[in-house]
């Protein structure tokens, strides 16, 4: 079973890239999109060159924004949407496909904003992410991945002390809220892998980030305790472009 996990910055733009190429080369069983920034219709449009999956989109009410989609060649017994929490369900962040053996929840994680001003938001959204997610665990593993929105320890961004508690994605709050997942008993897979490497899958577009490697691990595999003796592998892709950020693949033996 191989999974990958991209937050592609806009269907609509990566498609017109190398996106089908890589998405050729990569060979995942399921793929798992976020920051879609399209309606429903706008997704499968842009998808339509891509053949053999199913598409399951989940588009915010605010259009142009937010949005995931769970592409997968093995169809699920079921899919839903959203975390069944009103103040959540409005910006297309959740997509859960249930499989025979586990749950797959592509998930894009509310940003803090530029400000500060989500923090609190996103303090909420964390703990009632964890509950759902949880929730799910009571019937069967889960395989939680996506744009979490935070680089959980200092090996995970370029500048960590000029970021910590100033910029969103490395606020005490954020790194707490990443802490109660691993707490729970969620396994970052990368990290479980790859306990000291320097790896990146987000770059901003300013100060030419990419090319000097000033980047920030963001992006996630977590899984349920009882599927971690099942990875194959787990990689940063980093070498495949379109988008701010890079794919990122899990292997398992199911």
């Amino acid at each position: 079973m191989h999974i990958v996990s991209w937050n592609v910055n806009g269907i609509r733009a990566v498609v017109k890239k190398d996106f089908f190429k890589s998405i050729k080369e990569i060979g995942a069983d399921i793929l798992c999109l976020q920051e879609t920034k399209a309606q429903d219709d706008e997704v499968v449009k842009a998808l339509a060159p891509l053949n053999g999956y199913e598409i399951h989109c989940n588009s915010a009410d605010k259009k142009g924004y937010s949005g995931t989609a769970l592409l997968t060649k093995k169809p699920p017994l079921k899919i839903t949407y959203d975390m069944g929490v009103i103040e959540h369900d409005e910006e297309g962040r959740v997509v859960c496909a249930e499989f025979e053996n586990f749950y797959l929840v592509n998930v894009y994680v509310p940003n803090s904003g530029q400000q500060l001003d989500r923090l609190d938001y996103r303090k909420q959204w964390d703990a009632d992410f964890l509950k759902y997610l949880q929730n799910l665990e009571k019937t069967k593993p889960v395989i939680a991945c996506g744009d979490f929105n935070v680089a959980h320890r200092a090996i995970d961004l370029k500048n960590d002390k000029a970021n910590y508690n100033k910029t969103a994605g490395y606020t005490q709050i954020e790194i707490d809220g990443m802490d109660n997942f691993i707490n729970a008993g969620f396994v970052d897979t990368f990290r479980h892998v790859h306990p000291n490497e320097v790896a990146y899958t987000y770059w901003s577009y300013r100060f030419k980030s990419r090319e000097r490697n000033t980047g920030w691990r963001i992006d996630y595999f977590l899984i349920s305790p009882q599927l971690k003796d099942k990875i194959k592998s787990v990689k940063i892709l980093s070498n495949y472009y379109g988008s701010d950020h890079c794919p990122i693949s899990l292997e398992l033996v199911m």
